[in-house]
């Protein structure tokens, strides 16, 4: 529900914006800033979400980010003039990032290890439904009058938010969180459902009171937690200050990984898909439209494949594979745009075909793993203790990149030519691959108390790494 109410808040203002220019007089400049700001006003909720939920707990938090996402809406639908939507668009932002750093975590924090990384990745396949209920919702209310249609695109984004409030009041808080909390009874009965078995339950609520500093002797329903920093206090400190050399490395990973995902040009494809389109030398519109609905069904797709197979092949595979997919890709765009630019006035078929087919070929690269590997692999790394602020941090990065790239891609591309900027973004790939290659341990199968055991050497085979197959731990070397 949040990765939808966050998808067609993107996809709503593709549509929404031609009819907000006429009916409120934008400029260009005023219209790139309305389109582009969402990203950065949610770095003040991706900032506040660790905290928050360490004090309130991960559900609530979940119920807070509805509200932002119901208020925003509101204001936006009712706006007057170009102040008044830049608040709605502010409270919403907040929402925004409030949603993408709890929901990860929570899902990663419920689910057993067995499926964990198959439930953290589903924001992606939900975001890319978000936005296709965006343009539909375009399409129905462009047949209002213009100073009503594109106020009910934004404001009917206040309904799927009430849902989720009331929703998520039905659903349990995170057992860890829980324990945390000194409330041993409540995390077992939550860790009972979401087992496959009581000896299951039993064991992972003896692996979070370990990774809790709880000694195994205490096991009343309700203890006094010692030394307890569940509201957060102390561990910016232990975060960034003073991290061990695990906690560095994990820290290090996450923020890598969320750069590369965003900086590798994804947002540029996706938002300016008719724009790359036209450059390579399609005329029409129709043809461009119907070049960018294909870019979204292929996303879909392979998003839904890579969700898939996360479990079986592992983390490290499919970012490496994907990367690598995405170095290629970026390579072929940036090639043919440029040599379709240097050559105007003529028609060739070939690099248009190429252009095209390798749009299609690095979405769906990074789908099957930039895409939904990232936010598995930053749910599960951090100690529990460290999990949400940890987490918040990598998602402000993603959403400080996509901010930077979505508002600075045309001035990019006017510098550097577009074939020029690709070939940009093809460059981090190929940084992304090696840092991946080098930094990031495998984490299929291993439970999140024992994630740690992964990370401190600054590569990713380090002589202690295990992967637990079957609950078991085996020795990767």
């Amino acid at each position: 529900m949040t990765s939808i109410i966050l998808g067609y808040d993107i996809g709503v203002m593709s549509g929404a914006a031609i009819f907000i220019k006429d009916d409120l007089k934008l400029s260009d400049v005023q219209l790139e800033i309305l389109m582009g700001i969402l990203n950065i006003y949610s770095l003040i909720g991706s900032g506040a979400a660790g905290r928050t939920s360490d004090w309130i707990g991960r559900r609530f938090t979940i119920v807070l980010a509805g509200a932002f996402f119901f208020c925003g809406a509101l204001l936006m639908g009712f706006a007057t003039n170009y102040p008044f939507i830049m608040v709605g668009r502010f409270v919403a932002g907040i929402g925004v990032g409030y949603a993408m750093m709890i929901a990860p975590v929570y899902t990663a924090e419920v689910a057993p290890a067995s499926s964990r990384g198959f439930l953290s990745s589903f924001p992606e396949i939900f975001i890319n439904i978000g936005i296709l209920l965006g343009y539909v919702s375009n399409y129905f209310f462009s047949k209002l009058p213009e100073h009503l249609g594109w106020r009910f695109m934004l404001g009917v984004g206040a309904v799927p938010s009430v849902f989720l409030a009331i929703g998520v009041l039905a659903m349990p808080e995170s057992p860890r969180w829980l324990v945390l909390q000194g409330r041993l009874g409540d995390a077992f009965k939550v860790l009972d459902k979401t087992s496959n078995t009581k000896e299951e339950a039993i064991t992972r609520l003896d692996d979070i009171k370990r990774a809790a500093g709880i000694p195994d002797d205490m096991t009343d329903d309700v203890i006094v937690v010692p030394n307890k920093k569940s509201a957060g206090k102390g561990v910016w400190k232990d975060l960034l200050v003073r991290p061990t050399p695990s906690v560095r490395h994990i820290l290090i990973a996450c923020l890598g990984i969320h750069f590369a995902q965003q900086a590798s040009g994804i947002d540029a494809v996706v938002l300016y898909s008719p724009t790359i389109f036209s450059k390579a030398g399609l005329k029409s519109k129709n043809d461009q439209l119907l070049a960018t609905v294909a870019v979204g069904v292929v996303k879909t797709l392979f998003i839904v494949v890579g969700t898939c197979v996360v479990d079986r092949f592992g983390r490290r595979a499919l970012l490496l594979t994907s990367m690598g997919g995405m170095f290629l890709s970026l390579t072929a765009l940036g090639t043919s745009l440029t040599v379709i630019d240097r050559n105007p006035g003529q028609t060739l078929k070939w690099a248009i075909g190429l252009a095209v087919t390798t749009v299609m070929t690095f979405v769906a690269t990074f789908s099957i793993g930039a895409g939904p590997v990232t936010w598995v692999y930053c749910s599960e790394i951090f100690p529990v203790r460290l999990r949400a602020q940890g987490a918040s941090l990598g998602v402000m990065l993603n959403r400080l990149m996509s901010g930077i790239i979505g508002m600075t891609f045309l001035s990019l591309s006017k510098g550097l030519t577009i074939g020029g900027a690709f070939l940009l973004f093809a460059g981090v790939a190929a940084a992304a691959w090696v840092f991946f290659f080098t930094f990031l341990p495998e984490t299929r199968g291993m439970p999140l108390e024992e994630m740690e055991s992964l990370f401190g050497s600054y590569t990713a085979n380090k002589k202690k790494n295990s992967v637990s197959k079957d609950n078991e731990v085996v020795d990767e070397q």
